[in-house]
C-alpha cells in the first residue's frame, strides 16, 4: 500500500474512531448498497481493450437519453431511512456519448429545510477510490448544518466499489505481497521483485477489470459529476472535495468554469506537481508532522527520527513475528504514517513504537492493516485497487528504478524515516501499467468561475499546505480563495471551529472570505 497515494482524510479518521480495526467492506464501517444489489458492470458487456480512450472537449455533446434519465431512488441497505440510493448511467467513454455506459452509484439525504433549500451538495472524500456511498452516511453528523439547506449527495466514482469497482488481486495475493516485497529494496534481487510485483498488480487489473481501467481518469469523473448535476436538476455544481477530492474539484472547475456553484476544496493536492513532486511533498509533509509529534512528547526531532530509523532498519533485517504474520519495515512505515493524519493519532504512535521496540509488533501491524483495509479475517477492501487505477490513468509519467534511486539521497535528507519509502514508490506505483496515462499534471485553471474556497492546513502530512497555495494560484485571480488553517492533520473542516464557520458561511450564505483568511 502506498502512503504517497492514499490521499483521503478517512485514512486515519475511521481508524481512530474504530480503535484500530478495519472492516474490509469499504472505507469505514458497513457498506450500504443501493437497493437490490451492487451496481451492474459496464454495458454492453463486451470487453474493452486496455488502451487509452479519446479525450472529449469539455463541451462535448451529451446523449439526450442520459441527460434526461430519471433516477429511481430507493432505500439503502445498511443506512437509516433518511437515505435513498440509486444509480445514474454515464458514458464509459465521454468521447462516445451514445456508446457503452457505466453505472455510478449515488446516495442522498434530502435537505430538511425544504423552503430554504439551495440545491444538491456533492461530496468526494478522497483516495482516490473512497466510496462516497459508504462514507457520507457515517460522517453526516459533521455536515448536519449543511444538510438543512442542501441535499447531501455522495457517490462512488467510476472504477470504485459499486460503480464497476476495479479489482486487481485476491486477498491471498495481496497478503503474500505485503509479507514478501521489500518496499525499499536493498539488493538487485529485492529490486527485481519489487518491480515485478508492481507489474503483476497492473496485469491483474487488466485481467479482472480491463473494460474499465482505460476510463478511470479524474477528468472522466469530473464529466460524470456534471451529468450528475444535470440529472439532479441543479444549474450549477455545489461541491465539497477533500484531499484527492480537491484534484477532482479543480479539474471540474477547469472543464466547466461556467457551471461552478459553491466549491470547497479542503486538504489540497498540488495541481502543479508530477510524480516525483508529489512524493517530495509528502516526504516533507510526513516528516514535518513527525517532527511536530516528537516535539509534543519532549523529544528532539533529529534524535527521535534516528530512533525510529534504527527500529525500521532492524525490521528490514529481521521482521517481528506477530502470530502467523510478520511486521516488516514497509508495514511498520505505513503504521507510523497513518497516525500522523490527525493529532488524535499521536498517542497511538507512542504506544505502537514502544511496543515494537520491546519486541511486540502487533500494534504497528494493526495500524498498517487498518490503513490497508485489511480486516481481522484477512480480507481486504479494494480501495487500493481503485486508487492505483485512477492514479495511473491520470499520470502519463512512468518513473524508472534508476530515476527512483537518483531521488534517494535528497529524499533521505528530507526525511530519514519516510524518504526511501516514498522515493522508491515513484517507480513502483505505475510500473508496467497496461494503460497510458492522460497527462503529467492536471489542469486547474478556471477563468471566469465563481469563487472557490481552498483550505490548507500548515501541519498536513499527506497534502502539505504549499499545495493549497498553488491550487489557489492555478484556479486564477478572483477564483481561488485561500484559507489557511494553522494546525495539525489532514483536513480542517470539522476539526477547526474557525474553518468550519468560514466554510458554512460560504456554502450556506454565499459569504466569500478575504483571500488569505487565517484560522488558528
Amino acid at each position: 500500500m502506498s502512503v504517497r497515494r492514499r490521499l483521503t482524510v478517512l485514512a486515519v479518521g475511521g481508524l481512530l474512531v474504530t480503535g484500530c480495526t478495519s472492516t474490509g467492506a469499504g472505507t469505514v464501517g458497513t457498506a450500504p448498497s443501493p437497493a437490490g444489489s451492487a451496481s451492474s458492470p459496464v454495458s454492453p458487456s463486451s470487453p474493452v481493450s486496455p488502451s487509452s480512450p479519446s479525450s472529449p472537449a469539455a463541451g462535448a455533446e451529451r446523449s439526450p437519453s442520459l441527460a434526461s434519465q430519471r433516477l429511481d431512488w430507493k432505500r439503502c441497505d445498511g443506512a437509516d431511512d433518511t437515505w435513498r440510493c440509486t444509480t445514474v448511467k454515464v458514458p464509459l467513454d465521454h468521447a462516445k456519448p451514445d456508446g457503452a455506459t457505466l453505472p455510478v452509484a449515488l446516495i442522498r439525504k434530502e435537505a430538511t429545510d425544504r423552503k430554504g433549500r439551495i440545491g444538491s451538495l456533492l461530496f468526494n472524500f478522497g483516495g482516490p477510490g473512497a466510496s462516497g456511498v459508504d462514507t457520507l452516511p457515517q460522517l453526516s453528523a459533521d455536515y448536519a448544518a449543511l444538510g438543512r439547506r442542501y441535499d447531501l449527495v455522495g457517490f462512488d466514482p467510476r472504477g470504485v466499489s459499486r460503480s464497476s469497482g476495479v479489482v486487481c488481486r485476491d486477498d491471498a495475493e495481496q497478503a503474500a505481497a505485503e509479507a514478501r516485497i521489500d518496499a525499499t529494496p536493498d539488493t538487485p534481487a529485492e529490486e527485481a521483485a519489487f518491480l515485478k510485483d508492481a507489474a503483476d498488480f497492473g496485469a491483474g487489473c487488466a485481467r479482472r477489470s480491463g473494460a474499465v481501467i482505460p476510463y478511470t481518469t479524474t477528468s472522466a469523473t469530473a464529466r460524470d459529476m456534471d451529468l450528475i448535476r444535470q440529472v439532479l436538476g441543479d444549474e450549477r455544481l455545489h461541491y465539497f472535495g477533500i484531499s484527492y477530492g480537491t484534484q477532482l474539484g479543480g479539474t471540474y472547475a477547469h472543464l466547466f468554469p461556467g457551471r461552478v456553484g459553491r466549491l470547497v476544496l479542503d486538504a489540497v493536492v498540488d495541481p502543479t506537481a508530477g510524480t516525483a513532486g508529489h512524493a517530495r511533498h509528502q516526504t516533507v509533509g510526513f516528516q514535518r508532522a513527525l517532527d511536530n509529534y516528537l516535539r509534543s512528547t519532549g523529544q528532539e526531532p533529529a534524535a527521535g527520527s534516528a530512533r525510529i530509523t534504527r527500529l525500521l532498519a532492524r525490521l528490514d533485517a529481521a521482521p517481528l513475528e506477530v502470530g502467523d504474520r510478520r511486521l516488516t519495515e514497509g508495514l511498520a512505515t505505513t503504521g507510523i504514517a497513518v497516525t500522523l493524519y490527525a493529532e488524535s493519532g499521536w498517542p497511538l504512535l507512542t504506544q505502537a513504537l514502544a511496543a515494537a521496540e520491546g519486541g511486540d509488533g502487533g500494534p504497528l501491524l494493526r495500524l498498517a492493516d487498518a490503513y490497508n483495509d485489511r480486516d481481522a479475517q484477512g480480507r481486504y477492501a479494494t480501495q487500493s485497487h481503485s486508487q492505483r487505477a485512477i492514479s495511473c490513468a491520470d499520470s502519463s509519467e512512468r518513473p524508472t528504478a534508476a530515476e527512483a534511486k537518483a531521488l534517494l539521497p535528497e529524499f533521505r535528507r528530507l526525511s530519514p524515516v519516510f524518504g526511501a519509502f516514498l522515493a522508491w514508490d515513484t517507480a513502483g506505483w505505475c510500473a508496467g501499467w497496461p494503460v497510458e496515462g492522460e497527462a503529467r499534471t492536471p489542469e486547474a485553471s478556471a477563468p471566469g468561475a465563481a469563487p472557490v474556497l481552498v483550505v490548507g492546513t500548515t501541519g498536513d502530512p499527506a497534502t502539505p499546505y504549499e499545495g493549497a497555495e498553488r491550487m489557489a494560484r492555478e484556479l486564477g485571480e478572483g477564483v481561488g480563495i485561500l484559507v489557511t488553517n494553522k494546525g495539525e492533520g489532514h483536513g480542517a473542516y470539522g476539526t477547526s471551529a474557525c474553518v468550519t464557520r468560514t466554510v458554512d458561511a460560504y456554502l450556506l450564505d454565499g459569504k466569500v472570505p478575504a483571500y488569505g483568511t487565517t484560522c488558528g
